[in-house]
């Protein structure tokens, strides 16, 4: 891409369609008074929500007549009609977004990953306690998801630009580092972050991987407790395999590593080998587990080798560091505007000039094999 047509580019990337002034139409469905309240308390608090309550998916369908929503907030479990009788009707009939709001335990998780199968666009967990307890982040989250399945693109609509807020930097994980320009033997990796819409281009991703690709860690934006049942679902469709990240684990060909929900996830190297440092702590980039810090750890674990790649999601989580990645001699890509349900963190990272090529969803795949020493025909 020449520098005028870059400029031109990014020009239209800078002024995105979209009208921030409507407030947010958003629809709760849940049976559960307490966790209705919640809610409704949370997304009223904040500056740009409008917000209606039903108590089963009956009372849901009579209420959007009057008050068509730009999202739904849906349990799975209700009396009448189940949630996900309620999906497939949504999205056959008449789409529109919906995040999953769901426990966090046995049944419940694997529920909410098929229903992402069937058009959800996230999974936010359910408060556990009452109000008090689920402000700070959690209601960070709560909006962030709402906003970002409001950009989703069921109907090729044009996202609308969501308002920044304060967060935390990479620098409270993972500090800079002057990296050595001295060439060591390195392992090659891939490092993957994705957001809104990623569940399913990962799995399109994962499944072309041959058994001797080079190993992977995934950033998923995903509530505690369901990264478990997600890395199950792909471990069972794809050649590779696929397992939830732990503490310790040695990154290794043919095997994908998912960032658990709740944890950051980073790359150390001993050696010529990666290993995986799971850990707590803050919200980074409004996330947690954070892809600028997956990103900045592989930066400056493997440098030139490895691969980084940042896919659909809104926000800028994974831009600074892919910029990091790019500046320490990694290749790295973005999936293109065309194939994102919400082209926000890879636009970010293209204005950033953290991009070497900018791909569609269906030749990512091979972009990781034509990149990757490892591969051999």
């Amino acid at each position: 891409m020449n520098s005028q047509k870059f400029q031109d580019f990014t020009d239209c990337l800078s002024d995105p369609a979209g009208d921030n002034s409507r407030p947010l139409n958003v629809l709760d469905v849940d049976d559960s008074a307490t966790v209705r309240q919640v809610l409704l308390s949370v997304l009223s608090e904040k500056r740009g929500f409008r917000v209606t309550v039903a108590a089963d998916p009956l009372i849901a369908i009579e209420k959007m007549k009057r008050f068509p929503p730009d999202v739904i907030l849906l349990d799975l479990e209700m009396p009448r009609m189940d949630g996900m009788t309620f999906l497939q009707k949504l999205m056959s009939e008449n789409p529109v977004p919906v995040v999953v709001c769901s426990g966090l335990t046995g049944p419940r998780t694997e529920a909410a990953i098929r229903a992402l199968e069937m058009g959800a666009v996230d999974i936010i967990t359910k408060p556990k306690i009452g109000i008090r307890g689920f402000l700070e982040e959690s209601a960070v989250l709560l909006e962030d998801a709402v906003r970002a399945a409001a950009k989703a693109r069921l109907r090729d609509t044009p996202p609308r630009r969501a308002p920044s807020r304060g967060n935390n930097g990479t620098d409270v994980i993972i500090p800079p580092l002057v990296l050595s320009t001295t060439v060591q033997p390195r392992d090659q990796i891939v490092a993957i972050g994705a957001s809104t819409g990623g569940t399913e281009a990962l799995l399109q991703i994962l499944e072309q991987m041959p058994p001797n690709c080079p190993g992977i860690v995934v950033v998923q934006h995903m509530p505690e407790g369901f990264t478990s049942a997600f890395a199950r679902r792909l471990d069972g469709a794809c050649r590779i395999e696929v397992r939830e990240a732990s503490q310790g684990d040695k990154v290794v060909p043919g095997r994908a590593y998912i960032a658990p929900g709740n944890r950051h996830t980073l790359v150390r190297r001993l050696g010529p080998e990666y290993f995986l440092e799971v850990r707590e702590g803050p919200l980074v980039s409004r996330h947690r587990p954070s892809v600028n810090v997956l990103f900045r750890s592989v930066a400056q674990a493997a440098g030139a080798s490895a691969l980084g790649i940042l896919m659909t999601g809104m926000g800028d989580d994974g831009a600074n560091g892919l910029l990091e990645m790019k500046q320490a001699e990694a290749f790295t890509i973005a999936q293109d505007e065309a194939s994102c349900v919400v082209f926000g963190m890879p636009r970010e990272a293209i204005l950033r000039g953290a991009v070497d090529e900018i791909l569609p969803l269906s030749r990512i795949s091979s972009a990781i094999l034509r990149n990757s020493t490892q591969i051999r025909p």
